[in-house]
């Protein structure tokens, strides 16, 4: 099936080809059709698979097709505020020449524009549940006249702790409304599912496996070369685009200034950067201006970017699932694209476990040039430095001291022994 054949608006389809959608992916194909007709769907497909047209497409069309409100008509639910800013993106693009409006929900930035927004009226809310729930305490927002209710990424969402607010917020909207749940596996929200959908159409295209365009490759290394064998990697030209994951912010943080001390230009995203950051690091490293984004697991599945030639995970995922949707980042659209892994000798299990999943054993190399076997040498911080020269210097300024003013270093006190007792015996 064509998107012409899908009976939605004649702007829609135009608008369709202007973002060079010229066919259907497979979970669109078997999606649509059954959204359109109002059908609750239980969806599962990984990120990149265009999903968000899939469920877009038929909120869209079914608000054209529905009388006007102040009150928002459409309201779709993501874990992260990368995923919102996406979601909306294409949601204008659709949306285009079309008597819409599109407010984007999230924290992190200031609540009043997206108070005046809401007061003015919209007909599709995109947002996280935290500052959804903001608005509503504060009055801003109404689910008086939902119609669908879209929850993207819903298998992510049960795994940060974000059941309680999806409850509160289902409990509020209209018992009539069309209910659309996506996840990357469908078995962690089957029994969500069964709170909030009615004989839902259930499309299981998508498989946890990753694309045959990946080429995937681990490169078993001590921690202590991590760096050096980074650095290697990226001396060829064909790394172009490349998204790296680490395990913590500290050590993202400390690879960015690293590559920046080696004129690579790297920029970094994680949960202690403002929003303001992260957007103007993802749109950097979107428009090529930037070669290389180092991120946390928050971009795992909040980074949309096509174009990326290789995902480099510096540190092992802590779940094997988190390994599909790191690589995931690369080969998308049937591009093709490159995954190398950091294998540290005590990763080894975890790694057991990813070709599990996969169902394969995936190749290990070592790059020329690095030797393998090379001690763990501890050079001092520019803070320990920077003490112990400090410490010295106060040491030869007292020293200084005592001996223009004559003093001298005070003698130490020797104990005096206990004379011993003369024996009266004979």
């Amino acid at each position: 099936m064509e998107f012409n054949e899908f009976k939605i608006d004649a702007q829609l389809k135009r608008n369709l080809q202007a973002m060079g959608f010229e066919h259907p992916t497979p979970i669109q194909s078997a999606t649509i059709p059954d959204a359109l007709t109002g059908r609750d769907i239980l969806g599962s497909a990984e990120t990149g698979t265009g999903k968000t047209a899939a469920f877009l497409l038929p909120m869209l069309q079914k608000l054209l097709d529905s009388p006007r409100s102040r009150n928002p008509r459409g309201l779709v639910l993501v874990p992260t505020r990368e995923l919102a800013l996406q979601v909306t993106e294409q949601a204008e693009q659709l949306s285009q020449g079309l008597d819409l409006n599109i407010a984007t929900i999230y924290g992190g930035v200031g609540i009043n524009p997206q108070t005046q927004a809401l007061k003015r009226g919209v007909d599709v809310v995109i947002a996280t549940p935290g500052r959804l729930l903001d608005h509503l305490g504060r009055r801003n927002i109404r689910f008086d006249d939902v119609l669908v209710f879209v929850l993207d990424e819903a298998d992510r969402m049960l795994d940060i702790g974000f059941l309680p607010d999806i409850r509160r917020v289902v409990r509020l909207l209209p018992d009539e409304r069309q209910t659309m749940l996506f996840s990357a596996t469908l078995q962690p929200i089957v029994s969500l599912s069964r709170e909030v959908t009615r004989d839902p159409v259930r499309v299981e295209v998508e498989k946890t496996v990753t694309p045959d365009a990946i080429t995937q490759a681990l490169y078993p290394v001590p921690p202590h070369l991590k760096f050096q064998l980074l650095q290697k990697l990226l001396q060829d030209e064909d790394l172009e685009s490349v998204l790296i994951f680490t395990r913590t912010k500290r050590r993202a943080d400390n690879i960015v200034r690293k590559l920046k001390r080696d004129k690579v230009s790297a920029t970094v995203i994680h949960g202690d950067r403002s929003q303001g950051q992260r957007v103007r690091a993802l749109e950097s490293f979107r428009r090529g201006k930037t070669r290389v984004l180092v991120a946390t697991d928050i971009a795992a599945r909040g980074i949309d970017v096509e174009g990326i030639s290789h995902v480099i995970n510096y540190d092992v995922p802590q779940q094997a699932e988190d390994y599909v949707h790191r690589i995931g980042r690369t080969g998308r659209a049937q591009a093709v694209g490159a995954a190398y892994t950091f294998v540290a000798p005590e990763d080894e299990r975890m790694v057991h476990r990813i070709e599990y999943v996969l169902g394969r054993k995936l190749p290990r190399r070592q790059v020329e040039g690095i030797d393998y076997n090379a001690p763990l040498v501890r050079r001092p911080t520019p803070e320990e430095i920077q003490k112990y020269i400090e410490a010295n210097r106060r040491k030869k300024e007292a020293v200084l001291a005592a001996a223009t003013t004559g003093q001298s270093k005070p003698k130490s006190k020797r104990r005096r022994r206990p004379r011993r007792r003369k024996s009266n015996s004979k």
